[in-house]
């Protein structure tokens, strides 16, 4: 039976997905648990993850020596570890997949991090990862770097769903919007069903406050008489950061040439909102989650911060798009404070590749290791 409270939320248009993926959670029988139980309908993967999920040593071992035996080297290894943990999971939402006809049933697997400024490696890449997991219901991810957007055209344009991620600014993301659009645009031309072409648009939340929130604390310390103001604007734009970006994909969705493509059969590319575990524990533990709720969009959670909304989690009862204006003095408060908008989600992407990049070398310096002491 599915639990009532994660129920309720898809029934307010939002898709759980669960950001997290592993051998062991595919063959135990978890994912598909996961599905039954809570409403899981997608699944989203990062170096990060895999560099935990195959660091741990976990369900990976007779893989791992079969590669070593093939003289396989470790990124060909990962690659093909992760291609294959993905097109299981595909398999178990297979169903998911079908029943939503392709919205939803959905795993991602990201390019290479170290590909995140280099357009021709990420679209070649792109291609093969499509290519090798060889499943309708998987998407490829790529970052939303200036270079990146490009390829994300392209991508799309050869008839791939894509996942865009790590959004941090209004402005990014209607950049992302723009080349989601030129992408559907090359895809008809080149006579791609794009009905089949699925995209969604990844949104970080709680990176930001996690940054601002020190930078405010720093405000305090240097001047205790702003103790007051800054209590006020605490752990308040990463939601309304978020919170504009709905603005921005309403508006981005509703001009004529978006509603043209629509009506041609193109899906809307609906936003995501990742990064929803929350950082701070004195904040309520499913914050990003109740605080995002709107229809046609996407939350991939944490499996502890999936765990508390089927615990405990309620729907806000404000609706998302009326919280636009407040949203925008919040932005507007910090910036009279001095914390430059700018310049701190160009400070969070290019933080978010490095840990990224962090990730995939531990990642293939732990399956280099292995590869060792199978030969």
């Amino acid at each position: 039976m599915s639990n009532p409270r994660t129920a309720a939320l898809s029934s307010a248009g939002v898709s759980i997905w669960l950001d997290d993926l592993s051998r062991t959670r595919i063959e135990s029988g978890n994912l598909a648990e996961l599905v039954d139980s809570i409403n899981v309908v997608g699944v989203t993967t990062n170096p990060t993850i895999f560099a935990n999920a195959i660091g741990s040593g976990e369900g990976y071992g007779e893989r791992i020596a079969a590669a070593a035996a093939a003289g396989l080297g470790a990124e060909q290894t990962v690659f093909s570890l992760m291609c294959s943990d993905v097109a299981d999971a595909c398999d178990i939402l297979a169903p998911v997949a079908v029943a939503s006809s392709g919205q939803d049933g959905r795993v991602s697997i990201e390019v290479s991090p170290t590909l995140s400024r280099d357009t021709a490696g990420t679209i070649a890449q792109a291609r093969e990862l499509w290519a090798q997991v060889d499943r309708e219901n998987a998407m490829i991810k790529i970052p939303a770097t200036v270079e990146g957007l490009e390829a994300i055209s392209e991508v799309i344009g050869s008839g791939i769903s894509v996942n865009v991620t790590l959004i941090f600014s209004l402005e990014r993301y209607r950049q992302v919007i723009n080349a989601y659009l030129v992408g559907i645009e090359k895809a008809r031309a080149a006579g791609h069903d794009i009905s089949k072409i699925h995209s969604v648009a990844s949104f970080f939340v709680s990176r930001v406050d996690t940054l601002i929130d020190g930078k405010l604390d720093a405000i305090v310390a240097a001047d205790p008489a702003q103790v007051d103001t800054v209590a006020g604007l605490r752990s308040k734009a990463g939601l309304a950061n978020a919170r504009l970006a709905y603005e921005v994909f309403e508006q981005g969705f509703s001009t004529e040439r978006a509603q043209m493509l629509i009506d041609l059969g193109a899906n809307l590319q609906r936003p995501l909102w990742a990064s929803t575990g929350v950082k701070d524990p004195q904040l309520p533990d499913t914050l990003y989650v109740s605080g995002l709720v709107a229809e046609q969009t996407v939350n991939t959670m944490p499996e502890a911060t999936l765990n508390a909304y089927a615990d405990h989690g309620e729907l806000e009862a404000v609706a998302l798009h009326t919280s636009y204006r407040e949203s925008d003095a919040v932005l507007n408060d910090l910036d009279g404070l001095g914390i430059d908008y700018a310049e701190v989600t160009e400070f969070l992407e290019v933080d978010g590749l490095k840990k990224f990049e962090a990730s995939w070398a531990e990642l293939l310096q732990t399956v280099e290791t292995a590869l060792l002491e199978n030969k």
